[in-house]
């Protein structure tokens, strides 16, 4: 008996023990997880007030942010950097009189000064011109020091629909919901992306250390160490922040809107790589400058619609649409080039042509090259709504996708071509044919690359503080929308569209183009129409799809073909 309850103490024991042990085991692994967490989750905040606590610093980068650079990785933004004046007032021998002193040198009100210094030590975002720089360097206020400062937006800006713009956190929801969303920390006050890639990327794109900053070290009651002085850095990493690489190509954008700054004022335009998909460039018309300090000027500017990127809204494509038509009949043998046509002008029914005494008896690519309105109509009878849907449709008119670039899609709907009375309109692209800037580049870069159909791309992926890649964004893989024998004809077509038809004000010397105007009608506007050129260059070898759109124009081919000519030339320079 004594035996066996010994042996059954023992056992319980045993038994006790592995018990304790798995309890050490599962609080150990608590303890791990909670220091995991607070590593990879809070721990760069945590880090950053921690060193708060033992240093009076000032950042010295305007914005805590990763760049939205090209895809060369140069920042759209203009990134520069600058002298900028930094004041710790701990270190002034007289307070009072040294910030009289420096709002005299800098033209502001010393009250300013006083006010930001409760805070401790700040820095000023005025810009300095040169009689201030020369006399803060010979003043020499104790306290006041010259740094340089990253700044994020210079004067020339690019892509800025693209890019976005940045706004302050104005909500407890807001404040909230970007904790939510990224896991990083912010605070009311904080400056985030309000639209564009700013906005898209922002968890991405938002910072939790400084990567450049000026600071004093200070004791455990929060005295000034005078021994180390100040310490500037300029190096530091911060592994929390992501730059967000396009397909932008700087040179090209740069081209793109110094052409449009001088030939357009309200409109679009797209330029495309050939063969890609891949967008280079695309700017809209009126512009904005993305600055925080021009927001507030910008929102009050009497032009209009300054913030809509018209490269992604819906509009009317005029007789673009044309070239569906074409590949629809080319491809069902429902028309070849000896068909013939008769073209009444003005007396034609139900659409009158554009020219109007007529352009009599037309082949298939005359009517092609000379936008015959009538010519197509015809054909848009033959074909039926079914046949130009599905043609719309293969070639991306109903697919508003830009891969890395999730903007919220307009609403489009192509079924209405086939209601009544809307096929003879738009098989004209009028009536109810809506499709965007992009779609049209898309659509031309199906022809120039033999029937290919490659999806727009925006965004090529995200990268480091370091600039090393982190994260590639590739989109869907290309599918064939038209055989290649129907894409050779319609590249011949809008080939003879610049050398013989309405785009000759689009063809180039020596390179050649290729492409197809359009004039669409706007309401309760008689006299201008929504003016579109949407080719490609050079012409036996595309390199570059550009799609022009020039609101309140006269025709495509005098307005919206000049500046594709004026592009293209500058972008073929050797």
């Amino acid at each position: 008996m004594y035996v066996k309850g010994f042996l059954f103490l023992a056992g319980l024991k045993n038994h006790r023990l592995g018990w304790s042990r798995w309890l050490l085991v599962l609080a150990f692994m608590g303890i791990a997880w909670q220091l995991y967490n607070i590593q990879v989750g809070p721990g760069a905040v945590l880090a950053v007030q921690a060193r708060q606590m033992n240093v009076e610093e000032v950042l010295l980068e305007e914005y805590a942010r990763g760049q939205i650079t090209d895809r060369n990785g140069i920042p759209l933004t203009g990134v520069y950097t600058a002298n900028g004046v930094v004041v710790f007032p701990q270190l002034m021998d007289d307070p009072q009189q040294d910030t009289k002193t420096l709002a005299r040198i800098l033209n502001i009100n010393p009250d300013l000064l006083t006010d930001k210094a409760i805070d401790g030590a700040y820095r000023l975002t005025a810009p300095l011109n040169t009689a201030q720089l020369h006399s803060l360097q010979t003043t020499n206020l104790p306290g006041v020091f010259l740094l340089p400062v990253s700044y994020r937006y210079g004067t020339d800006t690019l892509a800025a629909h693209v890019t976005g713009h940045l706004g302050k956190i104005d909500s407890n929801e807001q404040l909230k919901q970007l904790r939510s969303d990224s896991g990083k920390h912010y605070d009311l006050g904080d400056w985030v992306g309000k639209t564009g890639l700013e906005y898209f990327y922002e968890a991405q794109l938002k910072g939790q250390q400084p990567k450049e900053l000026a600071y004093l070290n200070l004791d455990a009651r929060g005295r000034i160490i005078r021994g180390p002085g100040l310490t500037v850095e300029t190096t530091r990493s911060d592994p929390s922040r992501r730059n967000v690489v396009t397909t932008i190509d700087n040179h090209v954008q740069q081209i793109v809107e110094d052409v449009m700054d001088a030939e357009v004022d309200s409109g679009a335009v797209v330029v495309m790589q050939a063969g890609s998909g891949d967008i280079l460039a695309m700017a809209s018309r009126p512009g904005f400058h993305p600055a925080p300090r021009y927001m507030e000027e910008t929102i009050k500017s009497p032009t209009g619609d300054v913030f809509m990127d018209r490269n992604i809204a819906l509009f009317q494509p005029g007789s673009v649409f044309k070239v569906v038509l074409a590949a629809a009949a080319l491809e069902t043998g429902l028309v070849n080039n000896s068909a013939k046509f008769f073209c009444a002008g003005s007396a034609a029914e139900p659409i009158h042509c554009w020219y109007e005494q007529g352009h009599g008896e037309i082949t298939f690519p005359e009517a092609f090259a000379n936008s015959c309105n009538p010519f197509f109509v015809h054909l848009g009878e033959l074909l039926g709504a079914e046949q130009i849907i599905n043609y719309a449709e293969a070639l991306g008119l109903a697919d508003q996708t830009i891969t890395g670039y999730p903007v919220k899609q307009a609403q489009q709907d192509l079924s209405p071509i086939g209601s009544a009375f809307n096929l003879s309109n738009s098989s004209i692209g009028q009536g109810p044919v809506l499709v965007t800037p992009v779609q049209l580049a898309a659509m031309i870069n199906t022809i120039a690359s033999g029937g290919i159909y490659f999806t727009p791309r925006l965004v090529t992926g995200l990268s480091d503080d370091k600039d090393h890649s982190m994260e590639y964004i590739a989109g869907p893989e290309p599918r064939r929308a038209l055989q290649t024998d129907t894409a050779k004809q319609l590249q011949e077509l809008m080939r003879l569209t610049t050398t013989a038809g309405a785009g000759k004000q689009a063809d180039l010397p020596v390179w050649g183009s290729a492409g197809k105007t359009g004039s669409a009608e706007v309401a309760g506007e008689e006299d201008t129409v929504n003016a579109w050129f949407a080719g490609y260059t050079p012409a036996n070898n595309p390199r570059y799809v550009i799609v022009v759109l020039a609101e309140k124009g006269h025709s495509g081919g005098e307005t919206a073909a000049p500046v594709f000519r004026a592009i293209a030339e500058q972008l073929l320079q050797p």
